[in-house]
């Protein structure tokens, strides 16, 4: 009998530094991927970087009324834009447009890269089906999806941490279109921007 309760004091203490041990620490969910579904496959008609940002736009709203062919909304303004340089991309893109009926939309743009050491927002952006326009060691991509690591605190704040951004670079057809950033092997510092891009009407 003796030693039955000094065994269960012993499970006791045990379970109680267990609980104190544990308390604040995060749920944890390595490895969770996300891609946005269905996105056309379109292939820009030359290297340029102009003709690299028109397909890219293309597939990211995936709404021909609204960018980039013929009499859509975006097509004079995003063939317009310095392909090099994101600030004016956003300038072209960003605030008030008309559809050929003459119905207006507004354009936003938003740059997630500052986002890079919490990539929450990233995350939930492609969650909700929305890919990202990114500039990484001045080249364009697709960015579609993602592999990561994510943690819930009691509180119910989230923290994710990137293994992998699945890109597409659009001025490819065959393997070459699929490329990545990894956060083992590359450099947030190379990323000169990274955009949430959205329409709705006015």
């Amino acid at each position: 009998m003796r030693g039955y309760f000094g065994l269960v004091i012993c499970l006791l203490a045990s379970w109680a530094c267990g609980q104190d041990i544990s308390h604040g620490y995060p749920f944890f969910r390595p490895n969770l991927e996300v891609k946005v579904p269905n996105l056309p496959a379109l292939m820009a008609r030359t290297r340029d970087r102009s003709d690299v940002l028109l397909t890219s736009l293309d597939i990211i709203f995936h709404d021909h009324e609204i960018c980039c062919g013929r009499d859509s909304v975006l097509e004079d303004s995003a063939a317009a834009a310095d392909p090099q340089s994101m600030k004016d991309i956003i300038g072209k893109l960003q605030g008030r447009h008309l559809l050929s009926d003459g119905r207006p939309i507004s354009v936003s743009v938003v740059d997630l890269a500052p986002s890079g050491q919490n990539p929450v927002p990233i995350v939930d952006a492609l969650v909700q089906k929305h890919a990202l326009l990114l500039m990484w060691k001045s080249r364009l991509y697709v960015m579609y999806g993602a592999l990561y690591d994510e943690s819930i605190y009691d509180d119910g704040t989230r923290t994710d941490t990137i293994n992998k951004f699945y890109l597409l670079d659009t001025r490819y057809s065959d393997e070459r279109r699929q490329a990545s950033f990894s956060r083992t092997t590359d450099s947030w510092n190379d990323v000169q921007g990274l955009f949430l891009l959205t329409f709705a009407p006015m």
